[in-house]
């Protein structure tokens, strides 16, 4: 089955960066799609990044310019650069997998689509 999991969250500064991974393991030969998304305590969960199985990018306007996703397919790992880091972006990240059909950017904003997902990792940024 797939299995998802993250790695690399922390506690930074503001204004500093910190890459988070996410390691997948049991794809088949079906096309993903794999985002980013967080979710702060009381807040509802919104999507930060995706790539889909073609390469794509996509971005929450929020993180557009600041945070890069990437992939390396032949160690089946995803990344998300954070760079200039805000408070704001605060909160659990997650990633997430699901066999894709739409565009990525339609997971960003319906990320219940996603059918697979990891335990997430902390990422805090302090003032």
């Amino acid at each position: 089955e797939v299995q998802l999991v993250e790695s690399g969250g922390g506690l930074v500064q503001a204004g500093g960066s910190l890459r988070v991974d996410c390691a997948a393991s049991g794809f088949t030969g079906d096309a993903y799609a794999i985002g980013w998304f967080r979710q702060a305590p009381g807040k509802e969960r919104e999507g930060v990044s995706c790539i889909s199985s073609d390469g794509t990018t996509y971005y929450a306007d929020s993180v557009k310019g600041r945070f890069t996703i990437s992939s390396d397919n032949a160690k089946n790992t995803v990344y998300l650069q954070m760079n200039s880091l805000k408070p704001e972006d605060t909160a659990v990240y997650y990633c997430a997998a699901v066999r894709q059909y739409y565009s990525g950017d339609y997971y960003l904003n319906y990320y219940w689509a996603m059918k697979y997902w990891g335990k997430g990792t902390l990422v805090t940024i302090s003032s």
